[in-house]
């Protein structure tokens, strides 16, 4: 049984967000770590199926993957569904604005909790929704084969709470690091997902893929 193996990548550190939430505003990547992409590149596929975002640190990430000598997509292109969690008129903000208009309440891992929605803006819980919505849509177009999803760290907790069944909450405790890879690998017969790796840095030990 081969299963459709997706192989998730946050996108490289943003620099310039003066310390602001930044969620879907269009920032670029700084892709300056030349050892880490060169590190990451020959543990990914080949004759993948890329997708990127809209915006451009996820393109940025990609194309500095290629670069670094990853194998050459079989296609890449853009899926709006795998997006950052718009956080509305909180985008822009800087924590310490956001914590005074939540009068005080914070959350230890995201910017609030799974079901709040900011105004003007969605919830994680939403992200999970949509992001669960697309991966139910590319799975049957791509069975068997090897996808590799440049992202965000909302997107890729929201693919990890959607292949393990768990709350949306509970998913917000999972570390997604930048440039770290996730590994999600499907099984049509089953409907049933395998968690190869979470949150692994190229500079970590990982067996290269067949």
């Amino acid at each position: 049984m081969i299963p459709t193996r997706w192989w998730w990548i946050r996108h490289a550190p943003v620099t310039t967000h003066g310390g602001r939430i930044y969620g879907q505003n269009d920032l670029p990547a700084d892709c300056a770590d030349g050892a880490l992409f060169r590190a990451l590149a020959p543990q990914l596929p080949k004759e993948a199926l890329w997708l990127v975002t809209p915006l451009r640190r996820t393109r940025q990430t990609a194309e500095a993957l290629i670069a670094a000598g990853a194998p050459l997509p079989a296609e890449m292109r853009e899926e709006p569904a795998f997006l950052e969690q718009h956080f509305g008129s909180w985008q822009g903000l800087t924590y310490d604005e956001l914590a005074a208009l939540r009068d005080g309440a914070a959350h230890r891992f995201w910017h609030a909790p799974a079901f709040e929605r900011p105004p003007g803006g969605e919830s994680f819980a939403d992200v999970v929704r949509r992001v669960a919505e697309a991966v139910q849509r590319i799975s049957p177009e791509a069975a068997g084969r090897d996808l590799v999803v440049v992202a965000h760290g909302g997107s890729i907790r929201a693919a990890l709470a959607y292949a393990l069944g768990i709350e949306a909450e509970k998913a917000l405790g999972f570390a997604v690091d930048n440039c770290s890879l996730t590994r999600l690998d499907h099984f049509a017969a089953d409907d049933a997902w395998r968690v190869g790796m979470v949150n692994l840095m190229a500079r970590d030990p990982v067996a290269r893929p067949a």
